[in-house]
């Protein structure tokens, strides 16, 4: 057994689980994490994307028993139904979006300089929500729980989450900040971010797998059972914490964060040490 692989998948799945679920980007941290761990071989991008899936399951944990009350009422319960239809409905734009546009997208902005420009914007953007949201108070939140979100709101956050298309914005930044943005509470706006990843994730795991898994994947079988674990234990954790966090803090610090490593993501780009397109 190779244990620096081993350490480098300890190391990338803690870096994957815990910037899932923040709002600074996790695909921008991955990509420093793997260049500087040398973690760029035969398989590297399938594993990235499979280990997101060991920090899904730390959220189906999280909420197993929302989830569970969800699935056993689909038939019987209106709320259950029309919180899942929310979750569908708030993933199809950026399913469509993906499927159409994403290698593109990839090919024009994988990029230090995109990427750096789209952290540091998504910083402006967050103290600017949170700048907004102090002005107009807290209790001006339009929606203050999950049952409270209507179809049309589902809707308008699945579109605000098609930014993360866009190399460095982040998922869960995206989609949190939209639905701020609508009158969402920031404790809500967080929990529907969770909720809307598990489609997502599950989806992209799935793909990776039947497209590139039986030969990216062969023979590196422990490797991926360690970072799905090490991804889990540490989303497991974040999560908890940021629910913990969000009850007397903003996402200011994770906005100055995001412009510091995107200036970070610009040093080293132009240093010429990072190869995006590898």
């Amino acid at each position: 057994m190779d244990w620096i692989l081993i350490a480098k998948a300890v190391i990338l799945g803690i870096v994957e689980g815990i910037t899932e679920f923040l709002p600074v980007s996790s695909t921008g941290h991955l990509i420093l994490a793997g260049k500087l761990l040398d973690f760029n071989g035969n398989g590297a991008k399938t594993f990235l994307v499979v280990i997101q899936f060991g920090a899904i399951l730390a959220v189906c944990w999280e909420y197993r028993r929302r989830i569970a009350a969800v699935v056993s009422g689909l038939l019987t319960d209106t709320g259950a139904r029309r919180f899942a239809i929310n979750v569908v409905i708030a993933t199809i734009p950026a399913v469509a979006l993906g499927v159409l546009f994403e290698a593109q997208i990839k090919r024009a902005l994988f990029a230090p300089v995109p990427v750096a420009f789209a952290l540091v914007m998504g910083g402006i953007v967050i103290l600017w929500a949170q700048a907004r949201e102090r002005s107009r108070g807290e209790t001006a939140a339009r929606i203050g729980s999950l049952d409270e979100l209507r179809p049309l709101d589902a809707f308008k956050v699945g579109c605000a989450q098609c930014c993360a298309l866009i190399p460095g914005v982040s998922r869960s930044g995206s989609t949190i900040i939209g639905a701020m943005l609508l009158g969402v509470e920031r404790r809500v706006a967080t929990e529907f971010s969770f909720f809307l990843a598990i489609p997502i994730i599950v989806g992209a795991t799935l793909y990776e797998l039947v497209k590139h898994g039986h030969g990216a994947l062969a023979g590196t079988g422990s490797v991926l059972t360690v970072g799905t674990v090490a991804a889990f234990v540490s989303a497991f954790v974040c999560v908890r914490w940021l629910l913990r966090y969000l009850a007397t803090h903003d996402f200011t610090v994770f906005a100055w964060y995001r412009i510091a490593f995107g200036m970070l993501v610009l040093v080293i780009g132009y240093s010429g040490e990072l190869d995006w397109r590898a």
